[in-house]
Order: C-alpha cells, then sequence, then structure tokens
C-alpha cells in the first residue's frame, strides 16, 4: 500500500509543477494589483480572495510578507523587462514601442513605491533589488531608444537610465492619485518631447 501511495505521489507530482507555477503567477499578479488598490499591508485573505486560492497556498509559496513583497517586485521586473522586445516586434514604430514600454514602467513605478517604503527597513535587500530592477530593465529601455534613434523617430542623446529616472520622478506620489497632479500626463509630455532636436 505504500508503494502504492508512493507511486501515486511520484505520478501527480508534475502535475503539481505545473500547477504551481500557475499558482504562483497568479498570487503575484493578484498581490501586485491588490498592493495599488489597498497598499501592502492589506490582509493576505483579500490576495488569496483575489487570486482564486485559499491563504495556505499563498502561504506555501511565501511564507513570510517580505517573501510576497520581494517576489511581487521581481515578478514586475520580469514582466516589464520582457515587454520590451516584444512591443518592439509588435508595434506599429519603434518609438511607439517605447512608447507603449514606458506607460508598462509606470504602472510598475507605482506599485514599486509602496514595495519600497516596506522594504527600507531592510537596506541590503532593497539595494540588492534595486540593483537588479536596473540590471534588468536599463538595457532594455536603452535598445528601445536605440531603435527609436535609428528609425528617426527621436532625435535625443538622452541615456537610458536618465530617461528611467525621469519618469520615476514624475510619479512620485502617484500612487495617491490627485486631481491637480497627472503623473502619467507628465510622461507623455515627456516622451513625446524626445520627438525634438535634442
Amino acid at each position: 500500500m505504500k508503494d502504492g501511495e508512493a507511486a501515486t505521489g511520484r505520478a501527480a507530482s508534475r502535475p503539481k509543477r505545473s500547477d504551481a507555477r500557475r499558482n504562483e503567477k497568479a498570487l503575484l499578479d493578484a498581490a501586485a494589483a491588490v498592493f495599488v488598490r489597498s497598499g501592502v499591508e492589506v490582509p493576505v485573505r483579500d490576495i488569496a480572495a483575489e487570486a482564486g486560492v485559499g491563504t495556505a497556498t499563498i502561504y506555501r509559496h511565501f511564507p513570510t510578507r517580505a517573501d510576497l513583497i520581494i517576489g511581487v517586485y521581481r515578478h514586475q521586473v520580469e514582466a516589464c523587462a520582457e515587454a520590451g522586445p516584444a512591443l518592439l516586434a509588435s508595434g506599429p514604430t519603434p518609438y511607439a514601442a517605447l512608447a507603449a514600454w514606458i506607460d508598462l514602467f509606470v504602472d510598475f513605478l507605482v506599485t514599486k513605491h509602496g514595495l519600497a517604503a516596506v522594504l527600507q527597513s531592510d537596506n541590503a535587500g532593497f539595494e540588492t533589488l534595486h540593483a537588479y530592477f536596473l540590471d534588468r530593465l536599463v538595457p532594455v529601455c536603452s535598445d528601445l531608444l536605440a531603435a527609436a534613434t535609428a528609425s528617426g523617430e527621436i532625435h535625443t542623446d538622452v541615456e537610458a537610465y536618465a530617461l528611467m529616472r525621469g519618469v520615476g520622478n514624475l510619479c512620485i506620489g502617484a500612487e495617491t492619485p490627485s486631481p491637480h497632479y497627472d503623473a502619467r500626463e507628465l510622461v507623455r509630455v515627456l516622451i513625446a518631447g524626445l520627438r525634438g532636436t535634442g
């Protein structure tokens, strides 16, 4: 009987790995959405409800809130990094791909600011995540800028890091909407300015 149970366990292990990956992605997507709406201190049950799983599933993947926060951060960095080449391949023009990517980057930054506030208590951990963020996203932005420049759509020598930092500065406080300040609109003005004569 034990051998049968072991065989059943082995047979079930492969689907569980696939399910685990799907569950983890659903959890991270749900957590990111809930963090934007309600902050990173939101009850775990709210994230579980958003993801359509039980709270035990969340704790199985992310034993602590810090693990979940770091997981969301990395998940969003990866999604943003992967979007750059995809937009460049499918967009109507390199400039359109750049503008669309910057829009996704703004979405990421709104969540990032909330995460950063929580991660301040672990400076070493936060510095590691910040380096990861730069290593993954600066080259993507640089490729998009280079493609838009090569196509003749933009005329600028602005570097990717400087552009991303400028966008980031415009987005400070964007997680708290104000009728007097629309960060996304100002970012659009900034990106439109790349088409000037530099």
